[in-house]
């Protein structure tokens, strides 16, 4: 057992050896950055927000003007319709004084008399 334990002690002897005859190597941590988002994807987002807000703004942009234009469109709407009743109301006003019920009653309060009492209405020309 002698030998054996020689052979061993041999063995560490030699181990020891290499060991005090290899340069130490120290190895440096190299610390590793790691990013949640890359150069590229942040980019990405960017360009993709920029392009979303230029399109949301357009949109806004958009959109009030077609509400300007409907609120004209009703304002004219609505002065067509006031027109149109005006003109409605004329036109009677117009038959109501073109009576010749009332072209008679007017003619004898200003002395006129009439001897024939034919009163023709008198018609537009159309060309």
């Amino acid at each position: 057992m002698s030998s054996q334990h020689a052979r061993t002690w041999q063995k560490e002897d030699h181990l020891d050896q290499e060991i005090q005859h290899q340069p130490k190597i120290i190895k440096k941590k190299v610390k590793v950055q790691k990013r949640w988002i890359t150069r590229g994807e942040k980019m990405m987002y960017i360009i993709f927000a920029v392009v979303f807000l230029c399109i949301s703004a357009y949109i806004v942009s958009f959109s009030s003007s077609v509400d300007q234009l409907n609120r004209n469109i009703e304002s004219l709407n609505a002065q067509i319709e006031q027109q149109s009743v005006h003109n409605k109301n004329l036109a009677l006003k117009k038959k109501e004084l073109s009576q010749p019920e009332r072209i008679i009653k007017i003619a004898k309060d200003n002395g006129l008399k009439i001897k024939n009492t034919q009163v023709k209405q008198a018609s537009e020309l159309t060309e």
